[in-house]
């Protein structure tokens, strides 16, 4: 029954990374490839879950921690490059109203 459920749920975020990969490629906006990216990471990470759970490889559980670092830190990356137009912070900006 396990597997059943399993297969089904994997089948669900599937379909769903196949639509998040629709809208990441043909969002009219840079805010809506930034969101897709999120959700399809999150879908990933849930994907390994079920693959987790249903193989019942514990191991895996380390993948899906790693999954959702990198889809926080790429999701806060382009967001700062969408508002600031540059990645990260330049430590020889000089502060200040000149």
């Amino acid at each position: 029954m396990l597997t059943i459920a399993g297969t089904i749920a994997a089948a669900c975020l599937a379909l769903a990374c196949a639509c998040c990969l629709w809208r990441l490629v043909r969002g009219p906006t840079s805010l809506d490839r930034v969101l897709a990216l999120d959700t399809l990471v999150m879908n990933s990470a849930a994907l390994v879950v079920v693959f987790t759970i249903v193989h019942g490889r514990e191991e895996m559980f380390e993948l899906v921690f790693v999954i959702s670092l990198l889809g926080l830190v790429s999701t806060l990356s382009l967001a700062r490059f969408i508002e600031t137009g540059r990645f990260g912070s330049d430590p020889f900006e000089e502060e200040g109203d000149g």
